[in-house]
């Protein structure tokens, strides 16, 4: 049987906007969870599934990603792993990645891929058996996030290795409920664009029953997310940019977001 066939995935909220994600096989019973915004509120997610956690990946460094480890592993036991470059700031990795590196958790093959721009040590963590990815605070739905540690070219050039590696049906997780107030400042870029206005309704039509807007596609994404679409024709043309370079179109919106 395809892992596809054999994993269930539970999304739960954390803190306030943040998402907590358990990926189980139901096979050989492994649970991985990703990311640790809150101890209790892992918990509670293992005792309603019944899962027993397994393995921890984390993305990046930030408080409201990793505040819960430390607990969460003292009372699972759950093997860590996350980026080589946050060796120093977690001291609960057992393993740390680079890009490119792969990882076995139970049946499953993951690959990391360094996506710097909001921290130095951000890692996107892809399945492919299973056409998911987690993008922590690299990628959100209709977003991305705020540049910290690294500088508007790295992150374009991150979200383009996003958009080399995944593929159009791949299914992204990501960490934090954000999707209504992206979906209103992406249409102040792309005003026109009939895939983005109803992917827009869809969030305000979800966000009104407080309902989650994640996960997301790549292929949504693509034809929606403004960040992504820095290197599009149409996009350019709706700036009044024509001619300039995808990074050069990144940094604008980027910055716009930032002033919004």
């Amino acid at each position: 049987m395809a892992l596809r066939d054999t994993t269930e995935i539970h999304q739960f909220t954390c803190l306030d906007d943040n998402f907590g994600v358990l990926v189980h096989d139901t096979e050989t019973g492994t649970t991985i969870g990703i990311d640790v915004p809150h101890a209790v509120a892992y918990e509670q997610a293992l005792e309603q599934t019944g899962w027993t956690l397994s393995h921890i990946l984390i993305t990046h460094h930030h408080w409201d990603h990793v505040q819960g480890l430390g607990e969460l592993k003292q009372k699972t036991g759950a093997t860590v792993i996350g980026p080589e470059r946050s060796r120093q700031k977690i001291a609960e990795l057992d393993r740390t990645v680079e890009d490119d590196d792969d990882v076995l958790c139970g049946p499953y093959e993951i690959k990391a891929i360094a996506t710097p721009g909001h921290t130095l040590d951000q890692i996107s963590w892809y399945i492919p058996s299973i056409s998911m990815a987690h993008t922590g605070d690299t990628l959100f739905s209709l977003g991305c996030g705020r540049v910290f540690e690294g500088d508007k070219e790295m992150m374009w050039s991150s979200l383009s290795k996003l958009i080399r590696k995944l593929p159009d049906d791949t299914v992204i997780y990501c960490g934090h409920e954000y999707t209504e107030a992206n979906a209103r400042f992406a249409l102040t870029i792309e005003p026109d664009n009939a895939e983005l206005k109803a992917r827009a309704d869809e969030v305000m039509a979800l966000r009104a029953r407080r309902a989650p807007t994640l996960p997301t596609t790549m292929a949504v994404e693509k034809a929606t997310n403004p960040f992504l679409r820095a290197g599009e024709a149409s996009v350019a043309a709706a700036l009044g940019m024509e001619g300039r370079s995808a990074t050069e179109i990144f940094t604008e919106i980027r910055t716009r977001k930032d002033n919004a």
